[in-house]
């Protein structure tokens, strides 16, 4: 079993479609490609550089670009490509720290599934080598203030969008509203998981009261930023985005799945809480509630169980020959030994809330 027999989508020896279609839309007279690189990661969608030559239009010149598709399989929870581009282009202009959009196409026939198309940021986006890097010691805490601060100029925005009226308002308050689609995603899974089951009737019936309603990234961690030189180069991956409540980012990126070993260092495995939260503070027009983190960070420990058990059955039923997806299902288990902890953590506090 290798990870190279898993299929992709885009056929890097073939793509006379895409710079045709490419040359429409940019207004230009040609497009060439030099270079089209799958990058790493990647599990539930294809990112491809792309290192394009364009030749008249207002784009003319020699670019470095991401295309962004579908792989072969998708899991129910995440945006199609034509959502996300709606959302990047909103999270650009607000001027949140992202890859430029550039384009975004929604026929499948072009290169075999709908696309986006934006700037292509140097640097380092592996987690791993993020949070073991030597240097991190002197950046870490600047950089989760940074994260912090870009992330409330994310939950500054706030519906009604026009240019986002493709992401459905929640019906039941937030947490509530994640709980009802992680239970829908779990109903295609392979085999009974009554730990994740338990876990998920507890974050029901303890869900915090609403609050405002905001532009929730929904997988701000480590490993979803590009850092260059120890600073931010751009947030990535937004498939995942939707209307919420902005403490499910901060619980995520707090939570312990996402500090890769870097248990001390809560922020992703980078910095300390307080630095984050300084960030946040710095730029947010309201406080963050402290005491509803452990709760996120539950459920952030339920929402990957989730995506862990959907990327496992990638493997086993679907036919994707991937290391990455066949291990990836081996983790369910460990992320319901967290969120079990913190719900035991929760109740001995006494507050009324969790009881």
């Amino acid at each position: 079993m290798q990870v190279a027999n898993r299929p992709r989508t885009l056929d890097p020896e073939n793509l006379g479609s895409l710079a045709n279609w490419l040359a429409g839309v940019l207004d230009a007279r040609r497009v060439s490609f030099a270079e089209a690189t799958l990058l790493g990661g990647g599990a539930i969608q294809e990112n491809w550089r792309l290192v394009v030559d364009v030749e008249g239009g207002p784009r003319e010149g020699h670019h470095a670009w991401v295309l962004r598709t579908d792989a072969v399989a998708r899991i129910s929870l995440s945006l199609d490509r034509a959502a996300e581009f709606g959302v990047l282009k909103a999270a650009y202009a607000e001027g949140v720290t992202v890859a430029e959009p550039i384009a975004r196409c929604s026929d499948p026939k072009v290169i075999g599934a709908p696309f986006l198309i934006q700037a292509y940021v140097p640097g380092v986006a592996q987690a791993r080598r993020i949070v073991r890097d030597p240097a991190l010691k002197d950046f870490g805490e600047s950089l989760a203030e940074r994260l912090g601060a870009e992330l409330a100029k994310i939950h500054s925005i706030t519906p009604p969008r026009d240019d986002l009226n493709f992401l459905p308002l929640p019906m039941l308050p937030p947490a509530r509203n994640e709980v009802a689609k992680l239970r829908n995603a779990l109903s295609s899974a392979t085999e009974p998981r009554p730990a994740l089951e338990y876990i998920l009737a507890w974050l029901d019936v303890h869900a915090p009261k609403p609050e405002l309603i905001t532009l929730v990234h929904g997988d701000f961690r480590t490993g979803n930023y590009i850092v260059n030189d120890g600073k931010l180069g751009a947030i990535l991956d937004w498939e995942f985005a939707h209307w919420g409540d902005r403490h499910e980012d901060i619980g995520w990126i707090m939570a312990r799945c996402w500090r890769f070993g870097n248990d001390g260092l809560e922020t992703g495995g980078i910095a300390s809480r307080e630095a984050f939260y300084r960030g946040y503070r710095s730029a947010a027009t309201l406080p963050i509630d402290e005491s509803l983190i452990p709760y996120w960070e539950i459920m952030a420990a339920a929402k990957w169980a989730t995506v862990a058990v959907l990327q496992g059955d990638r493997y086993r039923k679907g036919g994707e020959e991937s290391i990455e997806l066949a291990l990836t299902g081996l983790m369910p288990p460990e992320m319901e030994l967290d969120a079990l902890d913190g719900i035991e953590a929760l109740i001995a506090t006494g507050d009324p809330r969790w009881q």
